[in-house]
Formats: C-alpha cells, sequence, structure tokens
C-alpha cells in the first residue's frame, strides 16, 4: 500500500510538467539504448480501456514472455490507479538456448495487446518494468502516462485487431491432447486437426515453484509427442505435479492454439477421434493382412505344427466333423485376440506402458508358455494323450464330435506364439489400435483375429481340403515326431529368454529339469534305446537355438557384428544430427522373431556392416527384452508399439525414415545413402 502511494505521488509530481495523450510516443532511458516502447489507449463509454503495447528492440537483443524459461523477467505494468482486472494477450514466443539455458520470448519487434475493466479514470498512469537480454540483462523501468480523452490514431482498431490476430485462440489446430507426470518426466500427446504436422512447436507454463526442461519433440504424421524434464526452482527431484494445471501454446507454421487442460498421471496417452488419420476401415483392412501374415513369420513353425496337429487328429472325414472342428479352433483364435483386447484395456487404465508382445518382458508369462509348449511336446511325441473326463466326451461326441476342446486350445495357443512376431500392416493396426478409443481397439482386434483364422476359416468353409490329405497310416506317426521337434525347437527358445530375467545357472537349471522328466518319460515309453537318440537331437537343437538365439553376434556362424552399437537416446539422436551424421536406430528384443530375422538376414551381411561402420554413420540399439520406460516412451513417440523398430535420421532425413518391420538389404542400403543429403 505505502509503495503504491510513493509511486502515485511520484507519478503526479513527474506528470506535473509532462504532457498527456492516449499515445506515449517512443519511449527511450538512458540505462537502456537498445530497446524503445510505445503505449496507445482507447477508453470505450462503458469504462472498458484498449491498450497497445509496442516494445521494438535491437538486433540481438529479446524480452520474455509470460514464462520465461530459465531465465529472465515476463513484463509487467503496476497501474497506480485501480483499473479493475487486466487480461494481458502474449503472442506465440521464441524460444531460445543460450549457454544450455532455455528462455521464451521476442526479438525484434513485438504488441501486446492488453484489456482494462472498470477504469474510472480518464488519465492512465503506471509504471512498464521490461527485461531485456543479450550477452547481458538489463530491467528497465517506463512510465506511462495516458490521457484517455485524447483521440487515438485512425487505424488503432485495426492496429488491435491485427495485433489479437496473432494470439492464440483456444480452438482449432489440435483434435486431442493428453499428458502425464511420471519420474520427474512430463509427457503430451497430440493429434493434429487436420493435415500432418510441420514444423511444430510448444511453449509451456509451469506449475508455479517447477521449472521446464528443454522440450522434446517428435511428429509422426497427425501425431506429436512431447517429453520434458521437470524440477524444482532449485534444480532439484520435482514433486508429483499430477492434477496441477497444464497450460502451453502449441504453434504449427502460421497457426497456434492455446490450450489448458489437467496434467494425468502415469504416462500421456493419446486418444485421437475416430474419423482422424488414415481412417478406421483403411486400419481394420490392414489389421486383416497384418493377421494373415503372421501365418508366414518366423514364429510360424510352432504354429503350423498346431494347425498340422488339428488335422492328424481328425478321427474321420466327415465334412460336418471338419467343419466344426476348424469352426472352432477359429472361435479359440477368436477368443485369444479378446483377451489380449482385454489385457491391453487393463494395461491402458492402469497406466502402463502398451506394445504388442509386451507379455513376453515377463518371466512368469515365459515360464507358462515353457511349460504349455512343452505339454505339448510331449503330446505330440506321444508320451501322452489330452483327454477330457468321460461324461465331457460323451457330451461333446453325442453333440456331433469329439475333441472340440483340443482345437479350441489349439487356435488360442497358435495365437499366443505368434504374439513375439511383427509383421507388415500389424504394426500400423496395433499402433493405431492403442491409442485409439476403445470401442475401436476391439474391432481392430478383431480383424486381426479374423485375418489369423483366415486359413482355418477356409477349411472350414471347403472341408475337401482337408479330405484331401493322405489316409491315416504310419506317415502320420512320423509326422507327430517331427511335429514334436519343433515345438521342442520353441520350448528350448522360450527357456533362453529367460536367461536376461534368472540368469544362466538357473535357466540351465530348468532346462535340465524339464529334459529329463522327457526323457525319463521317453525311457518308460520307447526304450532305452531311444532316450539315447533323442538326448542326442535335444542337446544338439538346445546347442543351436542357444547359438543362433542367444550368443552375440560376433561369435555366431551368421557372420561377424563389427558395427559400434551405441546406447539409444533422443540426446544421441540430436548430436549425431548436429555433428551432421547419419543415424541408424535399431530396437529389438531377445523374445523378438522377427527381430532375430532380421539380424542374420540383413543387419549382419557384409554390406550392411559395411554402411553402419562408416565414420559419418553413429547405429544406436536399443533393448526391450525387459519392461524400459526410456524404449516404451520412445516407441510411443513415434506412433510405434511393437519392434523390431528401425528409423534413420540424416542432413536428408532429418525427421527421420521408418523402415519396414521386414528389414530388405537393398531398401535399407538405399534409405542410409538417401540419409546423406545433398553433398
Amino acid at each position: 500500500m505505502f509503495r503504491s502511494f510513493i509511486m502515485a505521488l511520484i507519478l503526479t509530481l513527474f506528470t506535473l510538467s509532462t504532457s498527456q495523450a492516449a499515445d506515449t510516443g517512443w519511449l527511450t532511458t538512458p540505462d537502456n539504448s537498445h530497446a524503445k516502447v510505445r503505449a496507445i489507449a482507447q477508453k470505450s463509454p462503458a469504462g472498458d480501456v484498449k491498450v497497445l503495447l509496442e516494445v521494438q528492440l535491437e538486433s540481438g537483443w529479446k524480452t520474455y514472455w509470460r514464462s520465461p524459461g530459465e531465465g529472465g523477467v515476463a513484463p509487467e505494468i503496476n497501474w497506480s490507479q485501480d483499473v479493475g482486472a487486466m487480461t494481458w494477450h502474449w503472442p506465440s514466443p521464441s524460444a531460445f538456448d543460450v549457454a544450455g539455458i532455455h528462455t521464451q520470448g521476442y526479438d525484434k519487434q513485438v504488441v501486446f495487446p492488453i484489456e482494462l475493466s472498470a477504469v474510472h479514470t480518464d488519465r492512465l498512469m503506471g509504471v512498464l518494468t521490461l527485461s531485456t537480454c543479450s550477452n547481458v540483462c538489463i530491467l528497465t523501468d517506463y512510465t506511462l502516462d495516458l490521457d484517455l480523452t485524447e483521440p487515438v490514431p485512425a487505424d488503432f482498431e485495426w492496429q488491435y485487431n491485427q495485433a489479437m490476430s496473432k494470439i492464440p485462440v483456444g480452438t482449432g489446430l489440435i483434435s486431442s491432447v493428453s499428458s502425464g507426470y511420471n519420474n520427474s518426466q512430463l509427457t503430451i500427446s497430440l493429434q493434429k486437426e487436420q493435415g500432418a504436422w510441420v514444423n511444430p512447436n510448444i511453449y509451456l507454463d509451469p506449475p508455479e515453484g517447477m521449472l521446464y526442461g528443454i522440450p522434446k519433440l517428435n511428429h509422426q504424421d497427425k501425431n506429436l509427442f512431447v517429453t520434458v524434464d521437470v524440477t524444482d526452482d532449485w534444480g532439484d527431484a520435482a514433486g508429483d505435479i499430477s492434477g496441477k494445471m497444464l497450460s502451453f501454446v502449441i504453434t504449427d507454421q502460421d497457426s497456434s492454439r492455446q490450450v489448458n487442460d489437467t496434467i494425468g498421471h502415469g504416462k500421456g496417452e493419446l486418444t485421437p477421434p475416430s474419423n482422424s488419420g488414415i481412417g478406421l476401415w483403411s486400419i481394420l483392412a490392414f489389421a486383416l493382412l497384418g493377421g494373415l501374415i503372421l501365418n508366414l513369420m518366423p514364429c510360424v513353425l510352432p504354429v503350423l505344427a498346431m494347425k498340422m496337429g488339428s488335422i492328424l487328429h481328425l478321427e474321420n472325414r466327415d465334412k460336418k466333423v471338419i467343419r466344426k472342428q476348424f469352426s472352432v479352433s477359429v472361435l479359440g483364435i477368436l477368443v485369444s485376440f479378446w483377451a489380449l483386447a482385454l489385457f491391453m484395456t487393463g494395461l491402458r487404465y492402469s497406466q502402463e506402458a502398451l506394445g504388442w508382445g509386451i507379455q513376453f518382458q515377463s518371466p512368469w508369462f515365459i515360464g507358462f508358455m515353457v511349460l504349455v509348449t512343452a505339454i505339448f511336446t510331449a503330446n505330440l511325441f506321444g508320451l501322452f494323450e489330452l483327454r477330457l473326463s468321460s461324461n465331457m466326451n460323451t457330451k461333446m461326441a453325442t453333440a456331433g464330435g469329439q475333441g472340440y476342446s483340443r482345437h479350441f486350445w489349439e487356435g488360442a495357443f497358435a495365437t499366443l506364439l505368434a504374439t513375439p512376431c511383427s509383421a507388415p500392416f500389424l504394426g500400423t493396426a496395433v499402433a493405431y489400435a492403442l491409442i485409439a478409443p476403445l470401442n475401436e481397439l476391439w474391432l481392430i482386434f478383431t480383424a486381426l483375429g479374423i485375418g489369423m483364422s483366415l486359413p482355418w476359416i477356409l477349411v472350414a468353409i471347403f472341408p475337401s481340403i482337408a479330405k484331401a490329405l493322405p489316409k491315416p497310416g504310419k506317415w502320420m506317426n512320423r509326422l507327430r515326431v517331427v511335429l514334436g521337434f519343433m515345438m521342442l525347437l520353441s520350448s528350448i527358445w522360450l527357456i533362453t529368454l529367460l536367461i536376461p530375467h534368472l540368469g544362466m545357472p538357473i535357466v540351465m537349471a530348468i532346462f535340465g529339469v524339464i529334459a529329463l522328466l522327457l526323457l525319463l518319460a521317453i525311457a518308460r515309453h520307447y526304450g532305452k534305446k531311444t532316450v539315447f537318440i533323442s538326448a542326442i537331437i535335444a542337446l544338439f537343437l538346445a546347442g543351436s537355438t542357444y547359438l543362433f538365439v542367444e550368443q552375440p553376434a560376433s561369435q555366431t556362424l551368421a557372420g561377424q557384428d563389427s558395427i559400434d552399437w551405441q546406447p539409444l537416446s533422443e540426446e544421441a539422436i540430436h548430436q549425431a544430427l548436429a555433428d551432421n551424421k547419419r543415424v541408424f536406430v535399431d530396437v529389438t528384443a531377445d523374445w523378438c522373431v522377427t527381430c532375430k530375422a532380421n539380424k542374420y538376414n540383413v543387419l549382419l551381411r557384409d554390406e550392411i556392416q559395411a554402411a553402419l561402420s562408416a565414420p559419418d554413420v553413429v547405429a544406436l540399439r536399443g533393448d526391450w527384452t525387459k519392461p524400459s520406460d526410456k524404449i516404451t516412451l520412445f516407441l510411443k513417440q513415434r506412433g510405434q508399439v511393437a519392434v523390431p523398430f528401425n528409423q534413420v535420421y540424416g542432413p536428408g532425413h532429418k525427421d527421420g525414415v521408418v523402415l519396414p518391420p521386414i528389414l530388405n538389404k537393398d531398401s535399407t542400403l538405399t534409405v542410409l545413402s538417401e540419409a546423406k543429403g545433398a553433398q
């Protein structure tokens, strides 16, 4: 109060010898020759006042936005009279990063429209405090004295409207926004209303007592993902800001939007409208194709074993029985995809990571799959039969066939074994599903199930396909043994996935116990001679699986990996681009069969090894074998939810080019060459 009284007294004494006008003219001070300001005001009959505050700065100097960032002070006017409410409109700022300090503000020139309400005086006086910075910073006070009875320039309304047209509005530009906070990091997901992002920028207002770091933006088509480190005013770890106000301005080319939201818990997740992006019908078509192609992926061996087992167990060639059994298998596939959709729905509500095949990051799930594949291996070897109770068999026989439950579980289990694989169209469909409304997520997973079950549906519609197989005989027993070894290979591979979780000694002990139980069962059923042969084959399969799945590439038969792989990080990508280098990103996982296929078929080829070892190439690798928030966020920022994921950056591809899930040597070399840009 005393300060306001003194300020009013000084202003009164000062203005006794100062002319009054609705336009202050250009104001300067001897202490700061690098900036000048001007204010023009117009009062309405209702007592509302419009003020245009213009600031001009010399080259190399800047002033600040309402949230200056890590340095500087926002402009402020202290009025000597009671002016009621004041609304200060802020044009979209620019970001300045100097010596590691991130600030937000304006250079050269900026015009602030300001609205005052309930002004009961014809003489408006106040002091503008303006912070301007170059290599040094100056805090300058400018005295404003406006006679509201004087006329304003004839083009004032036009100037004011022009200034207001540059103020971010609260609608348009984006169709959806979501945010989350976890481990001192704020994540924001945005989807553009129309078209793809071109050159987006974001300017954030941190909650009181908090500081935001430099925002990291990644965009692909309509999706924009932002991550920001959060600290307190002293640079220490921030407290939980979930539930606090989220305020920011997002810009792209000539468009801008003011966003006010609430910071969510966990990881920010985008929820696009159903009619956005590529379109739901196109996504459903991708899902059908992706599901169908899953039947042709490297993990198809155990899936084929299950399908062949279904045909072998047909007890007669009656078309009705064939149709029913394969229809039940289709139901098993669909139910398993619905179970995956339910699993993803639960993860979404729990704010956990979402992704295709992430259940293989859990040692408990892998252990369950090891147990189930071992049981099916023993069954295919003829060590025991999977039978239902006599009452259930009687009931099912009365219904027209036996063993329907087996066909159901074969379909369901085939789906679980297929999830470590990624395929063309599959990644696009799943990525859309995991950020779409829940009803669309379920539709897309249903389409995936239908796509994968199309071969089964074909047999159900045309049972003569199954009837064309040779008649039962000794060949069936031999084929069962072959399928048994295929399933055993899958079981051994699954056991190796436990090594990162449990360590080699424990995993070898588990393998030894399972192998011993199988060999004892074989000895009891087939005799000692068969046990000896089976043991040799099992050791060969185990050694081969370990050699090609777990050993470092430099020790495999596929070739030596001479690439100097570096840990994956956004900072490494930005630094490489700043150094005018190319970047090859490889996100992989031990449980990803397609990743292994890419590794041996493409990445270990001599031409690729030479290209990725070039002096101007930085090779970055991320391992998603075990849960990793960092890798999950990296994928999510690029609209991806599955591995393998490969991307190439460079002077010619600054925004990055995403490679297809199944790599091709020639196309990979072409993209790497294009990334050099103009020489």
